[in-house]
């Protein structure tokens, strides 16, 4: 019994792979919330044309983080990346104050 509750533990913390998606209007901060996460420190960026896939590894959990750019033209796909989606982080900018709303599925 102990081996299986051992095998289950590997394959949901050790081996897993999680895919989260960040969504919202422009320049609401998902681009830098993205490399945040990555490279843990602020980067300056460009408006995103298309989408970002980075991959982040924290306590050897595998994130697939996905930001989608937020232009009026390309919110009709966004239906497209939901697929498989774990978390879905949905980022508005209000007052200059950055408010991510976090979706689990």
């Amino acid at each position: 019994m102990l081996n299986l509750y051992i095998l289950l533990l590997k394959y949901f913390y050790y081996i897993a792979e999680h895919k989260i998606v960040l969504v919202g209007l422009d320049n609401a901060g998902k681009t830098t919330i993205l490399y945040q996460f990555l490279m843990n420190e602020v980067v300056h960026t460009s408006p995103t044309i298309g989408s970002n896939v980075e991959e982040v590894v924290w306590k050897n959990i595998h994130f697939i983080m996905w930001d989608l750019g937020g232009q009026e033209s390309l919110r009709a796909a966004w239906n497209t990346y939901y697929t498989n989606t774990e978390v879905l982080v949905i980022c508005i900018l209000v007052l200059s104050n950055l408010l991510c709303l976090c979706m689990f599925f």
